[in-house]
Formats: C-alpha cells, sequence, structure tokens
C-alpha cells in the first residue's frame, strides 16, 4: 500500500489557481487519520462487553492510541480507501460476590489491535488481551473478555472498515455531488411544495401559542433507522459526537441530560427505530417551560433513513430577555447533531 502523500505524481491533482479539481479528474486525496480517531473513539469508548453474566462486569473504557496512516483517494466518483492503523484500548473488569455483590476483584488491562489494513478489509483483524493481575480471577475475566469481547470489537471495527469504503469524510461531498444533477428535475416539485408548505405555516401560525414558535427540520442519512435511534439514544455515541457530557434515560419517564447540561428534560414515548417524543429544555429557558421534541424515523428504502423533528413551544425569548432562541435551537439541531452524526460516522447522503 503507497503512503499517504506517497502516490503516482502523475495522478495525484496538482494545485490549479483556483483550487478546482475539474470534473474530479484527478485523484484527489485526503488525509483521514483524524477522523479515523474520532470515529473509532467514538465507536469503542466506554462500550458494555460483560454486564453480569456470571458476575462479571467488563467495559472497554477508552481508546488510547491509534496510529499509522489513513486516507481516501477519490477520480471521477471512485472511491479508493487506504489504511495501515495499529490500535491500543483500555478495559476494566470486576468479579463481584454472588450472594452481597460487593466486589471482589477489580482489574485493569489493555487491547491491542496491532494490524487493522485495507489490504484486510473482508477478514477481522487479530485481537490481543491482556490483564494486569495474571491471578485466577484476573484471568477469568481475560478469558471472559475473549470469549464476548471479540465479536463486539470486530463489529465496531467492521463499521468502521465500511465507512472508509464509502469514503469516510468525503462521502457526504460526493453524495452532494450525485444529487446536483438531479436538482434542476425536482425544482418545479421544490416551488410547488413550497407553496403548500407556505399555507400550512399561515394555518399553523394561528394555532401556535402566543410567544411560542415550532420548529421543523427533515433531515436525510445513510443508515439504517435503527442506527440512527440507537445514536441518539446512547450517552456513549452522544459524549463520542458532541464532545460533551451526556447522560440518556432509555426508559420513558427517564430523564436526560446532553451538552454538559445546557438541555434536559424527560422521555415520553420511544420506539426503537420509529419514535422518539421527550419533554426538552435549555437551562437559560424561563422556569417551567419545556419545549416537546418528536423525532419520527422513515426508511423510504434500505439503508436511507428521514427523521423529521418536530419541536413544539420553543419559547421565543430566554430568561435573559435574548430573542434569539428559536434560531439557535434550530441551528444547534441543524449543526451540532445532524451535521456532527453525518461526519463522525459517516451518514451522508
Amino acid at each position: 500500500m503507497a503512503k499517504f502523500g506517497e502516490g503516482d505524481k502523475r495522478w495525484i491533482v496538482s494545485d490549479r489557481p483556483d483550487g478546482t479539481n475539474v470534473h474530479n479528474w484527478h485523484w484527489a486525496e485526503t488525509d483521514c487519520l483524524d477522523y479515523s480517531r474520532n470515529l473509532l473513539s467514538s465507536l469503542l469508548s466506554n462500550l458494555a462487553v460483560l454486564s453480569g453474566e456470571g458476575n462479571l462486569y467488563i467495559t472497554l473504557t477508552k481508546v488510547d492510541r491509534v496510529d499509522g496512516e489513513a486516507y481516501v483517494n477519490v477520480r471521477k466518483g471512485k472511491i479508493i480507501p487506504g489504511y495501515e492503523l495499529s490500535l491500543t484500548l483500555s478495559w476494566e473488569g470486576e468479579a463481584r460476590d454472588e450472594t452481597t455483590g460487593e466486589v471482589i476483584l477489580r482489574v485493569e488491562g489493555l487491547v491491542e489491535v496491532p494490524y487493522l489494513s485495507d489490504e484486510n478489509a473482508g477478514e477481522d483483524p487479530e485481537i490481543r488481551v491482556s490483564v494486569k493481575d495474571e491471578g485466577p480471577i484476573g484471568r477469568r475475566l481475560r478469558e471472559a473478555f475473549l470469549a464476548k469481547g471479540k465479536g463486539l470489537l470486530w463489529e465496531k471495527i467492521r463499521f468502521y472498515v465500511e465507512n472508509m469504503a464509502k469514503g469516510g469524510p468525503c462521502r457526504e461531498e460526493l453524495e452532494a455531488k450525485k444529487v446536483a444533477p438531479k436538482e434542476e428535475k425536482k425544482a418545479e416539485e421544490k416551488a410547488v411544495g413550497a407553496k403548500v408548505e407556505k399555507e400550512k405555516a399561515v394555518t399553523k401560525k394561528s394555532e401556535e401559542r402566543k410567544g411560542f414558535k415550532t420548529i421543523k427540520l427533515t433531515e436525510r442519512f445513510s443508515c439504517r433507522a435503527v442506527d440512527m435511534f440507537e445514536i441518539l439514544m446512547d450517552e456513549n455515541r452522544w459524549k463520542g459526537f458532541t464532545q460533551s457530557n451526556a447522560r440518556i434515560s432509555r426508559e420513558v419517564g427517564g430523564e436526560f441530560s446532553i451538552f454538559d447540561g445546557s438541555v434536559t428534560g424527560t422521555n415520553v414515548e420511544l420506539q426503537p427505530g420509529k419514535l422518539i417524543v421527550q419533554k426538552w429544555r435549555f437551562g437559560s429557558w424561563p422556569d417551567g417551560i419545556f419545549s416537546t421534541v418528536k423525532l419520527t424515523f422513515d426508511e423510504p428504502e434500505p439503508g436511507v433513513t428521514v427523521i423529521k423533528l418536530v419541536q413544539t413551544d420553543v419559547p421565543e425569548e430566554d430568561r435573559y430577555g435574548n430573542e434569539t432562541v428559536v434560531e439557535n435551537t434550530e441551528r444547534g439541531w441543524r449543526d451540532l447533531i445532524f451535521h456532527k452524526i453525518r461526519a463522525i460516522f459517516g451518514f451522508g447522503l
């Protein structure tokens, strides 16, 4: 495999004065090492391996190192990923007393993936697991990790491999270029649709509470609906793609706190892969004010998910008199949640 930046110079795109790669004729090479680190860290941090089976508790805690190189070459819509990576991860395990539930032994260990390469994309990579305590219980925890954790780790790595095969961080740009020729054909339909939506908006406006607004967004993703549901309801993935603290209950009536506690609320209705309804508020909103967030998931074709967001009763002002609440809330959904999910998980369309 050629190293990043060392491809055949006849095929690597040369800089034009205007920076344009005309018709994508030349190879355009994108460094994906940071993208790989972010995606793998999001997939493999705070990942439960065992949660009480045999009175053992094992968690893959964090990704310590991702070394090597990763890139994507693109020419005339053809994607050729390249990567040679080694991973080092930390894990923790506990053995508890069957009767009292007290911790008998707590251990730490390492997981190593010495060679993850595009040349072996169809094969599961070698996984090495070590434990600092080599006593009987420590060895038992290590063997439990090998039995249960290797398959889970391979599943997450396959997700990364599939995302690189689809273009990694370049995917959204590539999909946008595929869609562009269709836009003119849809212009008339959009114009008609806009007129209908405008009429609906006029009707809806009369129904809205005074001093409150409704936010509506429709977003498309290249993934299964259940994948998007899991990302939005999994606090570890939230921590990964927002780089902020999150605590999310997966129970109806349970509470959630995201963006370091800036947004809080409760779950009203949950239907995996279909529906999320929540009471939802910013800490800066007036006391006692909650909006209602409704996220519906539709999968019009396998691997394509459409999410419709309707957020009602969003106050026009916060407690300090700022009148940008609706604008900031809508921008937050679009830029800090939906676009981040596309970038980190490669779900762009």
